[in-house]
């Protein structure tokens, strides 16, 4: 079985329990390690934050076309609006549940190659392997604190965003078009930093599926 048919495989285990022993000592029986799981999971996450960066990118595009209504239907802008931060509201979700999944396979991984170490004969090779152990835990609370710090930034905007739309929902009027025109700007700088850190984040991960895919 090569990497890519067991990196297929991981989904499939996923679906079918929910117990992470369990889990990881199944897949660990078909030939799939922990670090495969983790590096899987890491590309989720990213994949995860790409699509979230977008979304919010959306969002604002919405958010913003709605402070230049002219006129006409603005439950039709209520309505758009809405389904832009639910959508956003998602993708937050998302987020979290993907980093969730990167701290607990790492804790598994981590935890046994701990183990493991303890169990070499061979000073050389233990001196050689608490060394990766080491520059691989680095290198992941540099990855998990950037995905954290963007992830961090997202509940703020969906805060205003929340509180916009539903102040849309009850004011379908002109007031309610120039209380939007009052937060555009800040959501603007907001979203900003957010994609900022979203980028910063995606190109850490690729770093650290990069370093993991070569040992």
């Amino acid at each position: 079985m090569n990497y890519v048919q067991r990196i297929l495989l991981i989904p499939l285990f996923f679906a079918l329990t929910a117990c992470s022993s369990v889990y990881y000592d199944g897949l660990e029986k078909i030939g799939i390690p922990k670090r495969d799981v983790m590096v899987y999971r890491v590309e989720k996450a990213r994949d995860t934050q790409e699509e979230t960066k977008e979304q919010f990118k959306s969002a604002l595009h919405q958010f913003t076309a709605a402070t230049n209504f002219k006129g006409g239907d603005l439950e039709a802008i209520y309505n758009e609006l809405n389904d832009e931060y639910e959508a956003s509201v998602s993708m937050a979700e998302e987020v979290n549940g993907r980093i969730a999944d990167i701290e607990d396979v790492s804790e598994a991984l981590f935890s046994e190659w701990e183990q493991e170490i303890t169990q070499y004969s061979n000073a050389s090779l233990k001196r050689n392997s608490q060394k990766k152990l080491n520059d691989t835990k680095a290198h992941y609370r540099q990855l998990i604190t950037s995905m954290k710090t963007a992830e961090a930034k997202i509940a703020p905007i969906l805060r205003v965003f929340n509180d916009q739309v539903m102040y849309l929902k009850h004011n379908l009027n002109a007031r309610a078009i120039t209380s939007l025109k009052g937060e555009l700007g800040a959501i603007k700088s907001d979203v900003s930093s957010l994609i900022q850190s979203m980028e910063k984040s995606i190109n850490e991960a690729n770093a650290f599926i990069n370093t993991m895919e070569k040992q």
